[in-house]
C-alpha cells in the first residue's frame, strides 16, 4: 500500500497493492492493522454508498460540525470523479485551501479526508458510484454543508455545467456557515 500526503496535511491519497491474473484482481481497501502501522488510526463505524446516474453531478460541499464531525476514507469503485476536500479548520496554515484528486474504477486511488474538512465531488463519466467509510455516524442535528461555488475557495470543478441538489444550491457561503473547527 502506498501512501502520498497532499499539499494539505492529513489529506493523504492511499493505493492499495492490486494483485491480478487472468481471472480478474483482488485489493485490500482497507486493513485496519496495516492503516496502523502507517500511522493511520481510525475507527470507523459506518460505511456509505453513493450512486450517480449523469457526468455532472456534483455533491457537496458536505461535513459533519463538532461533536460528530467526520473523518473519511473515500473511493470510486465505477466510473471516475473528482474529489475535492477543503480545509476548514480557523487555525490551520492551510484554512480555506482545497485539494482535488481524480478517484476512479481504474485508478483505485483513495481519499483520507480528516476531520474538519468539507468534502465533495463532481463526476466525470456517467453511471458514478462511490464508497466511503466514516468514524462517526451521521448526525441530522450536525449535518451541514458549503456552497461548491464560494468565491473566497475558488475550487476548480472544470469545465462541466453541474447537476446539483437544491440542498446544495442554497448552501451558505463559509463565511456565513457555523463550521466550529
Amino acid at each position: 500500500m502506498k501512501i502520498t500526503p497532499t499539499k494539505i496535511k492529513d489529506v493523504l491519497v492511499i493505493e492499495p497493492d492490486v494483485f491480478g491474473d487472468h481471472r480478474g484482481w483482488f485489493m485490500e481497501s482497507y486493513n485496519k492493522t496495516k492503516f496502523a502501522d502507517m500511522g493511520i488510526d481510525v475507527e470507523f463505524v459506518q460505511d456509505n454508498h453513493s450512486m450517480n446516474v449523469a457526468v455532472g453531478t456534483l455533491r457537496g460541499l458536505h461535513f459533519q460540525k463538532a461533536p460528530t464531525s467526520q473523518t473519511k476514507l473515500v473511493r470510486c469503485i465505477k466510473g471516475a470523479l473528482l474529489d475535492v476536500v477543503v480545509d476548514l479548520r480557523k487555525d490551520s496554515p492551510t484554512y480555506k485551501e482545497w485539494v482535488g484528486e481524480e478517484l476512479s474504477a481504474e485508478n483505485k486511488k483513495q481519499l483520507m479526508v480528516p476531520e474538519g474538512f468539507a468534502h465533495g465531488y463532481i463526476t466525470l463519466t456517467d453511471d458514478v458510484e462511490m464508497q466511503y467509510k466514516v468514524d462517526k455516524l451521521y448526525s441530522p442535528e450536525n449535518d451541514r454543508s458549503i456552497r461548491f461555488d464560494d468565491p473566497e475557495i475558488g475550487i476548480n470543478w472544470g469545465n462541466i455545467d453541474p447537476i446539483i441538489s437544491d440542498k446544495d444550491k442554497s448552501a451558505p457561503f463559509l463565511k456565513d456557515s457555523d463550521a466550529n473547527f
